[in-house]
């Protein structure tokens, strides 16, 4: 189904190398926050104390925050724990003051606001369990951007795979360079945020460099120039990329604005990846292979090829007009 048509090709590749130099600048900026500013950590990244404080009637969180921040902990995490008669507080590491000690001041100002409040777990955090989450989030990312060049490059041609994965690998920079920039909190929420957007929009890459490789093999499209080729391909799947983009922003921008302080960060990352997978996957990625070399004879079915997929009554080009 398509509610947008587009009945003349968008001259896409003729303004790839604008877009790429905006992309390598916005991308050098995001390195250079990263470097200089770096990453404001979340608790669990940089240790600190946990406490599961138990009411006897359900208890807002917002009104258990209040009263953290009000102590001086501006980095604090409430939630609702299994119930919300249940809160955990999840307190940044305090110089000079020991886990029993911030967990003894928590629960003085919690029962001073509420008598029926009572500490029934706390925990502490060290700095070596974050350095295991910092290196395991590493390991993660790095996993899975290897799977992805594989994938790549088993589905297409290597020139696609090197493609795509700088395309994706720009989103990330970029989003790390947001919350560096402006101090926002670096929690695990956020890294799952970013390895989501990772295969989001690598599915993105995909569709275009399948339409792509299904031009290429269109017999009736021997005479288009590679950028030619390219413009087809990212016209004829702006459809599908309106549509499926703003459905999946529109549960993003509702996590964002409904789903709390929890989800506040996890949704932004969201947005932000969803907006530049977009501008990744048809600005960087396709332009990046056109330049990488990509020709017809990297995709196209042989003439022994073509000859017998029409003997077995396949059509190689799966409709794809020109």
């Amino acid at each position: 189904m398509e509610f947008f048509r587009f009945k003349k090709d968008v001259n896409f590749m003729k303004r790839a190398l604008l877009f790429n130099v905006v992309s390598f600048a916005t991308f050098l900026l995001a390195v250079f926050f990263l470097y200089t500013k770096g990453l404001h950590y979340s608790i669990e990244f940089k240790g600190g104390t946990t406490t599961v404080v138990q009411y006897q009637a359900d208890t807002q969180v917002d009104a258990v925050r209040a009263t953290v921040e009000a102590l001086g902990y501006t980095d604090a995490q409430v939630s609702h724990f299994g119930d919300n008669t249940k809160i955990m507080i999840r307190l940044p590491i305090k110089k000079g003051v020991e886990s029993a000690a911030q967990t003894a001041e928590l629960a003085a100002a919690l029962v001073a606001k509420n008598a029926d409040a009572k500490v029934i777990k706390s925990d502490f955090v060290g700095a070596q369990v974050g350095d295991e989450l910092t290196s395991s989030g590493g390991k993660a990312l790095l996993f899975v951007v290897v799977g992805i060049v594989i994938y790549l490059a088993v589905r297409f041609e290597w020139k696609f795979a090197v493609a795509g994965i700088l395309a994706n690998l720009h989103d990330v920079v970029i989003i790390l360079g947001f919350f560096a920039f402006f101090q926002w909190e670096f929690s695990l929420s956020v890294l799952a945020a970013i390895l989501a957007i990772l295969g989001y929009s690598v599915n993105e890459s995909v569709v275009i460099f399948d339409r792509i490789r299904e031009v290429f093999r269109d017999p009736n499209s021997r005479a288009l120039t590679v950028p030619q080729v390219m413009n087809h391909a990212i016209t004829s799947t702006m459809s599908r990329t309106i549509i499926t983009h703003a459905s999946t922003e529109l549960v993003v921008l509702a996590m964002f604005f409904f789903g709390g302080p929890t989800l506040h960060y996890f949704a932004l990352a969201l947005t932000i990846g969803i907006v530049f997978g977009i501008y990744s996957s048809v600005f960087v990625a396709a332009a990046l292979a056109m330049w990488f070399g990509v020709t017809r004879a990297d995709l196209a079915l042989s003439d022994e090829e073509l000859e017998r997929a029409k003997q077995d009554k396949r059509d190689p080009s799966f409709g794809a007009q020109v």
